[in-house]
């Protein structure tokens, strides 16, 4: 499999790419998370309502336990305590929902901002460079023997603008048809340099180039 291209020209830039959307991936990620904290800020209302709750709920419930155990009297002194104790567990969770949609909307937020960047790497970038990796290195492997470089020549010819075509030979397509090594070495090598891959030293050297 063939990552980067042979060409330094291109292979500088496809890592240059690469290292970009990298850090600019995890810039998108490091402000979701900044965004996720910045937004549980809000929750903290809620924990202290919680905790109060709890706290009040607690000291009337001990309150009323102690006022139950008064003889005779207890029982009817003890019920304000117990409502006051469950007014003050009502008000803990409702402190209890208002961090948990705080939490939720925190999670919300922090997805969607990084939704975008996500959805642009993996629907554009990523589908490219995969197609390149795999045009990549099927031509690569189609360089080492003759038949490759006869494929390779025959894309050049579908591929490739005229004017660079008539600067390999003046009529490429004959050339092709009848089989002339040097013509269908330089129509692959042209092929192989759309794709930033280079021609092997060994089939150059088969040629006499």
């Amino acid at each position: 499999m063939k990552i980067y291209a042979d060409v330094p020209a291109t292979r500088i830039r496809q890592l240059f790419t690469d290292l970009f959307i990298v850090a600019w991936l995890w810039f998108w990620i490091w402000l979701a998370v900044k965004l996720y904290h910045l937004v549980l800020k809000l929750a903290v209302p809620g924990q202290k309502l919680s905790g109060a709750g709890d706290d009040m709920a607690g000291g009337l419930h001990d309150a009323g336990s102690t006022v139950d155990k008064v003889p005779g009297i207890g029982g009817h002194l003890s019920t304000p305590f117990d409502k006051a104790a469950d007014a003050a567990r009502s008000l803990a969770d409702a402190g209890r929902e208002q961090v948990a949609l705080v939490h939720d909307l925190a999670w919300a937020m922090s997805l969607a901002l990084l939704a975008g960047p996500v959805i642009v790497v993996l629907a554009i970038w990523l589908p490219l460079r995969l197609r390149w990796i795999r045009r990549a290195s099927a031509a690569a492997g189609l360089r080492s023997d003759t038949a490759g470089r006869d494929l390779l020549a025959l894309r050049a010819l579908a591929n490739q603008p005229l004017r660079r075509l008539t600067k390999v030979n003046t009529d490429p397509v004959a050339a092709w048809r009848s089989g002339d090594s040097e013509t269908v070495d330089a129509l692959a090598a042209l092929e192989l340099r759309r794709l930033g891959v280079r021609m092997r030293s060994e089939n150059l050297a088969v040629t006499g180039r």
